[in-house]
């Protein structure tokens, strides 16, 4: 995964925990990068253990700290720097969530060893769409899970997000639904 991860997980647990926890989660995690560098490819695996290393520290569920960094990951990407692109893929949550793959090409344009998941949207109605969620990465369900509440945040409108199918536990992908109220 790109270092900007990695960056979005630093400032999640130093915002909400300080700067020692930080420092501790990174030590239990055995990373001894100074700094996390945005473009810069980092192994799948350095990820992975700063998450295990969190939830070992903070004795939260891993999952947990996922769907937290999941909605976190709404801000600190449009604070980076990213917020036009984030903007241009949509002005409401179903125009954003039904554009991801167009989305997802710009990015590999920046981030050109990017490996994005694969997104599509089915029975889309006015209220409501599921979207499947293709990776190769196992386990990241609970971070599509915060990024859909944390969109559902960035675009004003409160969203119920319920997993239907997992990986996780055999499916072929997962498939998560969403519901939203219209706005009057």
């Amino acid at each position: 995964m790109y270092g900007m991860v990695n960056k979005a997980i630093e400032d999640m647990v130093r915002m909400h925990h300080g700067e020692q926890v930080w420092e501790k989660i990174k030590a239990k995690a055995g990373v001894e990068e100074a700094i996390f560098f945005s473009n810069e490819a980092y192994p799948d695996d350095v990820t992975y253990r700063l998450v295990e290393a969190a939830s070992a520290t903070l004795g939260a569920r891993a999952e947990d700290i996922l769907a937290a960094f999941g909605e976190h990951w709404i801000t600190f990407t449009a604070q980076e720097g990213y917020g036009a692109l984030l903007h241009a893929a949509g002005s409401t949550l179903p125009e954003f969530l039904t554009n991801l793959p167009n989305f997802h090409g710009r990015v590999s344009m920046i981030f050109p060893d990017l490996k994005p998941p694969r997104f599509s949207c089915t029975d889309v109605t006015p209220d409501s769409l599921r979207l499947h969620y293709f990776t190769h990465r196992p386990g990241l369900a609970p971070f599509v899970t915060g990024l859909l509440r944390g969109l559902g945040k960035r675009f004003g409108t409160p969203v119920n997000v319920r997993q239907l199918e997992s990986r996780e536990s055999g499916a072929e992908h997962d498939v998560f639904e969403l519901q939203w109220s219209q706005k009057a």
